[in-house]
């Protein structure tokens, strides 16, 4: 326990440079205070204990800001940074390494008693009010653009954003350091079909152009 309490504090100093001291960390991060809550809720859950490990996520939400229903699963070294308004659904599954920022959901489009959310790899930073939704599969190393709407699997080493989320980076394309989501230098999709269409119009433009200076001869 205390190994993995001295990892979670790791992992802060890790990915976050605001971070100074190990009591600030203890005191003053509640995404870590959230998911330190979800190991004892989890395990209420898997004891069979549901009232109680739904109680103790309630009273995690209400101290933090942050929603994560018992029943998820969640990898090592997870961070959650500026937590506040984040949810994680029952039957998400997190892998190892992910960073997650505030805002964030994993959510599900379906009333089954089934596999309804997301599965999130290793590796994954999921940038702020991103949202997640359904029993898709979001591959290791992936980036999740702030304010995306992602509603179809996303491959490994591949960069999705936009509303609906595109994938607008994928294999081939060297993948950005761990815990970084450089938004400065990603493409946006839109901008890029507007400036397609506009080359397209000048292109016609001038074959009209073209074909009137010829009736004029």
């Amino acid at each position: 326990m205390w190994s993995r309490i001295k990892e979670d504090v790791k992992t802060v100093f890790d990915k976050d440079p605001a971070a100074r001291s190990w009591w600030e960390v203890l005191t003053c991060y509640p995404g870590l205070q959230a998911i330190w809550a979800h190991r004892i809720a989890h395990r209420f859950w898997h004891w069979k204990l549901r009232w109680l490990a739904r109680y103790t996520s309630h009273v995690a939400r209400f101290l933090t800001g942050i929603e994560i229903h018992p029943g998820a699963t969640i990898g090592r070294r997870f961070f959650i940074d500026h937590g506040m308004g984040i949810v994680i659904g029952e039957t998400a599954e997190i892998g190892d390494d992910v960073l997650m920022y505030k805002g964030a959901v994993l959510g599900g489009v379906s009333l089954n008693k089934g596999k309804r959310h997301p599965t999130i790899g290793n590796n994954v930073v999921i940038g702020s009010n991103a949202t997640i939704l359904g029993p898709i599969t979001v591959g290791n190393n992936a980036r999740i653009g702030s304010g995306a709407v992602v509603v179809k699997p996303v491959p490994a080493d591949s960069t999705a954003v936009g509303v609906p989320a595109r994938v607008v980076r994928g294999p081939g394309v060297q993948a950005e350091p761990s815990g970084q989501l450089n938004h400065q230098r990603m493409p946006d999709p839109v901008a890029e079909v507007c400036r397609t269409l506009d080359e397209r119009v000048r292109m016609l433009e001038e074959r009209v152009a073209a074909l009137k200076s010829k009736q004029v001869e």
